[in-house]
This record gives structure tokens, C-alpha cells and sequence, in this order.
């Protein structure tokens, strides 16, 4: 039976909302099941010695959250907002968490992430009110207020740090990261070369 593909990002993330119908397409067509792996993104990009994006200069957050993303959202076929989400600096344990709580509960967890990342980078969603993600949940037919609930767990809490800790074991540095039979991709526009993996496992 083939693995599946590993899958590494933060609910909050802007490349994995612009590689996330891509990634679920790649792997439909491949037959591979997707791992869902929601990890503390700030935490992993420290652990890598990167510096935080709040403290690089204005020329390049202009660049990684404007034109690249703008250019890649037309790509992609992906919408966004003007701008940056105006609660991108909150707290991102809640939403991460519901994916968590969802997969335990035996949901199927892409079109729940999906839909946090498209309403964080689409509708301006605060991710980190519980009344905004059950609503999320609920109109995309998931149980909001269960799994809410099942997001404060003892083991929905570990499973994230053990995901946070796996991930900066394996020197991810950033979201999304795809691993494919052990073999990492960072960022979504790996995509393609991720798509060649699944096929034809790179030398």
C-alpha cells in the first residue's frame, strides 16, 4: 500500500491556501491519501533560525505578501483579499487544532482546512474566534460546537506538538511542506515536482 503524502502546514497560511486544491488534486489523481499534519508555524520557522516575517524589511514582505502571492493566486485560480488579513497575528492553536480534532473524530480534513484557509485569506476570518470556526465548520456540514470541543482535548493538543516537533525534527522551515516517500518539498509551488514523485520517484 503507497504511503501518503505528508502533509505540513499551518491553517493560517497563505501558500497553503493558494496550493491547496492543487495539492488534493495531485494526490486524487496519484490514488495517494493525504496526511494531514497541522503544525505551530511560528514555532517551526524559529526552531529553522529563519527571522520572522513581522521583522523583515518592508521590500521583501512587499514582495512574499504582494506580488508573489498575487501572481500565484492568478496561477492558481485562487482568490484573495486586498491585503493582509486584518487577524493574521492572532493565536493559530484554535484552527490548527479543529483539523487535528476533525481527522481524530474520522472526518476527511481537506475540504475542512480548505475552507479555514479560504475564509482566512478570502473573507478576512479571524481563525482564532471559536464562534468563526464553528460557523466554518458547520456550513461546510462538519459537527462545529463537537469539534470545538474535541480542539481543547489533552490529545488533540499533544497530537499538534508532536506535529510541531516532528516537523522541526525534519528541518521543515516553512508551510506548506509536502513530503513524498520521505522526500521533502517546501512550498506549494513544489507542486509540480511533488506531481513527478508520486509518478516517478526523483533520483
Amino acid at each position: 500500500m503507497s504511503k501518503p503524502i505528508e502533509y505540513f502546514y499551518s491553517a493560517h497560511s497563505a501558500y497553503a491556501w493558494l496550493g491547496s486544491a492543487r495539492v488534493m488534486e495531485v494526490a486524487r489523481a496519484a490514488g495517494r491519501r493525504i496526511e494531514h499534519r497541522p503544525m505551530n508555524l511560528r514555532r517551526v520557522v524559529e526552531a529553522a533560525g529563519s527571522v520572522p516575517f513581522t521583522e523583515r524589511t518592508p521590500g521583501h514582505r512587499a514582495y512574499f505578501f504582494g506580488r508573489e502571492m498575487k501572481r500565484w493566486a492568478e496561477q492558481r485560480g485562487a482568490a484573495l483579499m486586498e491585503g493582509m488579513p486584518t487577524h493574521h497575528r492572532h493565536d493559530i492553536t484554535l484552527p490548527n487544532c479543529l483539523i487535528i480534532a476533525a481527522i481524530e473524530a474520522g472526518h476527511e480534513a481537506g475540504r475542512l482546512a480548505h475552507a479555514l484557509l479560504s475564509a482566512h485569506w478570502t473573507e478576512d476570518a479571524d481563525l482564532a474566534e471559536p464562534a468563526t470556526l464553528r460557523a466554518l465548520a458547520e456550513r461546510e456540514g462538519y459537527p462545529g460546537a463537537a469539534l470545538l470541543e474535541r480542539a481543547a482535548s489533552d490529545s488533540v493538543r499533544a497530537r499538534y506538538e508532536e506535529n510541531t516537533n516532528e516537523a522541526i525534527t525534519r528541518s521543515v522551515f516553512g508551510s506548506p511542506t509536502y513530503f513524498v516517500d520521505g522526500d521533502m518539498f517546501y512550498g506549494q509551488d513544489r507542486l509540480e515536482m511533488v506531481e513527478r514523485a508520486l509518478r516517478e520517484p526523483y533520483r
